[in-house]
């Protein structure tokens, strides 16, 4: 399968970010202007601001009217980490490929960035425990990224691993956007499969992981966690 092509000012965004994250610009520096963008690395005025905007946009710079661009001081301070805690000895987890099955709803479309005409795999999964079910994935895949749809269920056992084996793609090396919310009531056929009680709650985590190097989103998880099992840890970087 051949690379998609990044887009010129995708790829003066992603140059700059490398700049700010690998402390060649400090907090508060003074950063590069539209036009120091435009002459020192060949693109267009259009180009040039369309970057500065998504790097404001991300809390990267801050852009002062009149002063010129600066690198965000807030954004540069203490990281916080939020870990999941595992409640278990991860060697008893069994992986359960329940299903999978080409869809092309609207609003999963839009979340993937496909457009009408195209489709995806839904890719539904439950994990267990020492035997207990704990986790209800439902993983939503762009089409050309399912290089062998025709396989047995227990191909996807690994999504992440047929992204790394057929794509050369390392899944937790890519950006993500994650939110975590508790589910009450608990849709009753996810109940089903996680044993959980009406009057039991869930948490629901919303996945999207996205290309460092095309800005190409690479799948969209809808995933409920049994509540008893859900623990997570904050901490800063050193």
């Amino acid at each position: 399968m051949k690379a998609p092509k990044i887009p010129k000012y995708q790829q003066l965004i992603n140059m700059l970010k490398n700049q700010i994250l690998t402390g060649k610009f400090k907090k508060g520096d003074r950063f590069h202007t539209e036009s120091d963008l435009v002459n020192h690395f060949n693109v267009s005025s259009i180009t040039a601001i369309r970057a500065l905007n998504e790097l404001e946009r991300e809390g990267l710079v801050e852009r002062k009217q009149g002063i010129g661009t600066f690198v965000s001081r807030s954004r540069l301070e203490a990281l916080v980490k939020f870990s999941d805690v595992e409640v278990f000895c991860p060697d008893e987890e069994q992986v359960t490929v329940l299903s999978m099955t080409k869809g092309n709803h609207p609003d999963y479309l839009t979340k993937l960035g496909l457009h009408k005409t195209e489709f995806y795999y839904q890719i539904t999964r439950v994990r267990q425990a020492a035997g207990e079910p704990y986790i209800y994935h439902q993983s939503h895949i762009p089409h050309d990224y399912i290089k062998s749809p025709y396989e047995n269920l227990e191909h996807f056992h690994s999504i992440y691993q047929r992204f790394q084996e057929d794509f050369k793609i390392s899944m937790p090396d890519e950006a993500f956007e994650e939110t975590n919310e508790i589910c009450f009531p608990c849709p009753k056929h996810i109940a089903k499969q996680l044993h959980i009680k009406g009057n039991e709650p869930a948490v629901l985590q919303l996945h999207t992981t996205r290309s460092r190097e095309t800005n190409r989103i690479l799948e969209y998880v809808e995933t409920y966690k049994r509540w008893d099992y859900y623990k997570f840890k904050i901490s800063s970087n050193d």
